[in-house]
């Protein structure tokens, strides 16, 4: 009978302890959580930069390597730039071409305008010339006329006459042939405008062309020096699938760059825990992969929409049978400047974290 009673001593107390201990955790449980968020859906995310030619061809040389890191600038491959080369010289023979055309509508332009220049100073001398010629008609009339009245008194001779006759004729004659002179310069004049107005509008398109030419090389040029692709940012290379010999087209995507220096955490919180959280407020970080590290966050900002809704293809409650699922949405959170650079570093993308944020 003693022994019974003694066991059944150590169970009480036993249930006592864990009775003690279990009220414990579940109060210390209960407080924690209504100054707490927490969640082990959580991962890590950093900028991927992808590699992607901007031109066609056959890479020639390869200095990525897998995992390598590289600097912004550095060269990770060389396309053939045999093709691009004989653009750029086309390019530049295109652009003299162009040069060449553009000094030789300037030259008719000056051409056309001295024809002009010569035009007007002809027509200004047959002007001249005109009005002489109508003083010279104006005074063969009246002699006309005095020695028409004279012979018909006899008091000159029909030859007198006659002198006085041919020398109208003549002044009226030499007239006409200035007039027509003169109308003979003012078409050479406007056929030499007209030649102006066109060298004018040949230069321009002269000009215009030289622009084309320009552009062109430019973009040739441009296109040579994508056969050199860099690293667009300091990072680490992932798995390097390339190869000398092997074609490559533009917009392919071939490998990536990690920027290891900014990374992030994006968890997935369920929306029945979201009622407290504000952006601004401190998290608490741990990864799996440093077990016993903590590193420092804050909340930086919440998504537009819930996981679901971006996903191939979104849940339609109007469909089917609905049940209720709790939703999840992806929260950003950032690290503070109080980690080590060189363990925040450590971090790479898709690595698994848990994260307490800090309500109050």
């Amino acid at each position: 009978m003693e022994d019974k009673k003694k066991t059944n001593k150590k169970f009480l107390v036993i249930l006592i302890a864990l009775i003690a201990v279990g009220g414990g955790y579940g109060g210390y449980k209960y407080i924690h959580s209504q100054a707490h968020e927490t969640t082990d859906d959580a991962q890590v995310e950093n900028n991927m930069n992808p590699i992607i030619p901007r031109v066609s061809g056959y890479i020639t040389k390869v200095y990525a390597e897998d995992n390598k890191t590289v600097k912004k600038g550095d060269t990770l491959f060389i396309i053939d730039d045999k093709d691009y080369i004989v653009r750029v010289e086309e390019a530049k023979a295109a652009l003299a071409a162009a040069e060449g055309s553009y000094e030789a509508a300037k030259a008719d332009v000056g051409g056309a305008a001295a024809g002009v220049s010569v035009s007007n100073a002809n027509i200004a001398s047959s002007q001249g010339n005109i009005e002489a010629a109508k003083v010279r008609v104006w005074r063969a009339n009246n002699d006309y006329d005095r020695y028409k009245n004279l012979y018909a008194n006899r008091s000159i001779t029909k030859q007198q006459f006659e002198q006085a006759d041919a020398a109208k004729r003549e002044a009226e004659a030499n007239l006409k042939v200035l007039q027509q002179a003169e109308a003979a310069s003012k078409s050479q004049r406007n056929a030499s405008v007209s030649r102006s107005n066109v060298s004018s509008k040949q230069t321009e398109v002269a000009k215009a062309n030289i622009e084309n030419a320009n552009s062109a090389l430019t973009a040739a040029e441009l296109s040579l020096s994508y056969t050199v692709v860099t690293a667009a940012v300091d990072g680490q290379l992932s798995a390097v699938d390339i190869q000398p010999g092997q074609l490559v087209q533009p917009g392919q995507s071939l490998f990536y760059i990690i920027n290891s220096e900014q990374p992030w955490v994006v968890a997935n919180f369920k929306e029945t825990q979201l009622t407290k959280m504000v952006p601004g407020q401190k998290v608490t970080i741990e990864a799996d992969a440093f077990p016993g590290v903590e590193f420092e966050g804050t909340v930086s900002s919440f998504s537009p929409a819930t996981g679901a809704r971006f996903s191939l293809l979104p849940p339609d409650n109007a469909t089917g049978n609905f049940v209720k699922t709790v939703q999840r949405l992806p929260v950003k959170i950032t690290f503070t400047d109080k980690n080590d650079k060189e363990k925040v570093k450590l971090l790479r993308p898709g690595m698994n974290v848990e994260v307490d944020v800090h309500l109050k």
